[in-house]
């Protein structure tokens, strides 16, 4: 099993000393990877409904500065040399197909294969806006379409599309990704059309346990979600194990309620035995991948608490 942590993208920690810092002292712990969050703009006025929260309220602290994602993991690729770096999530349709299927080649082949392509479509209507992107509607479909384009440019040596959104032939793109046919892509997302993109075009799911609308917060609730997920990853047409499974973790310790919304025990809560029984739990049903959002006000704060979860939890898996 691997473990992740989320690198600091805005707030109080995203500067270049603190990020170099934390990443670089991560990876000397044995961390497996660094994880990275997405917004190019953040509007000042938001109705869109933040699927994390119980009030919908995107989270006032993610207003301030913000590193762009793409930059900032090519950025970590050159300051590290085993840490693993995955988009999560990056929104697909924010950025053009061809020039985005680009970038990420170049952090592939320059991280000499550590890139992870966590993906997204969306849901903050008011940074589509801002952006002059496609319709908001339509970013299920861009998202799909964007995806097969970026599979059609890394793998094929003369490379061809003809889509909605996405047209191109007679291009040379190179260099390929290290990684063949081309880095892992792990789907974002806990509803139906995330569950249905992941098993049509994923190679691992992604998901955050913290969504209100489809709730992962039980072993009980996860494994529902998981055999869904193979059911329709074998309608699909592929095998149903073929998806790997990850998770994002946002909250652990004490401090988490101790029960879940459908009453079973509450995953990542309690001391950290509680808490390493659990991921060996969600190991035994197939998880390969759990990251956690580590706190700390300063670089200090948050290398220990990185080493702490290391020393205590992570230990004892």
């Amino acid at each position: 099993m691997q473990f992740g942590f989320n690198a600091p993208t805005a707030g109080a920690l995203y500067g270049v000393e603190n990020l170099t810092r934390i990443v670089v002292g991560a990876e000397a712990m044995g961390y497996d990877y660094a994880t990275f969050s997405d917004h190019v703009v953040i509007p000042t006025n938001i109705d869109a409904k933040y699927p994390y929260s119980s009030s919908g309220e995107f989270p006032s602290g993610s207003r301030g500065g913000r590193h762009e994602l793409l930059t900032e993991m090519a950025f970590v690729a050159g300051m590290t040399k085993k840490l693993r770096l995955v988009s999560s999530v990056m929104v697909v349709p924010h950025r053009p197909a061809m020039l985005t299927a680009k970038i990420l080649s170049t952090i592939d082949v320059l991280s000499g294969g550590r890139l992870v392509v966590g993906i997204g479509a969306g849901w903050m209507k008011e940074e589509f806006e801002a952006l002059q992107l496609p319709d908001f509607a339509a970013r299920g479909k861009v998202t799909d379409e964007y995806i097969a384009a970026f599979k059609e440019l890394w793998a094929n040596e003369d490379p061809k599309f003809s889509g909605e959104y996405v047209k191109f032939a007679g291009v040379v793109f190179a260099p390929k990704p290290v990684q063949k046919p081309h880095p892992p892509i792990w789907v974002g997302g806990e509803s139906g059309p995330a569950l249905r993109r992941t098993a049509k075009l994923g190679d691992a799911w992604y998901p955050i346990g913290t969504n209100p609308e489809n709730p992962l917060d039980s072993l009980k609730r996860f494994k529902v979600q998981v055999a869904r997920l193979r059911k329709m990853t074998a309608e699909a047409g592929r095998k149903p194990d073929v998806v790997g499974l990850t998770l994002r973790v946002t909250a652990y310790g004490e401090s988490v309620p101790a029960l879940a919304g459908d009453g079973e025990r509450r995953l990542f809560a309690g001391k950290p035995a509680d808490i390493a029984a659990d991921i060996r739990a969600l190991r035994d049903v197939g998880v390969g991948c759990l990251d956690f959002g580590v706190p700390g006000n300063t670089a200090d704060e948050m290398l220990g608490n990185l080493q702490k979860l290391r020393t205590e939890v992570l230990a004892l898996v």
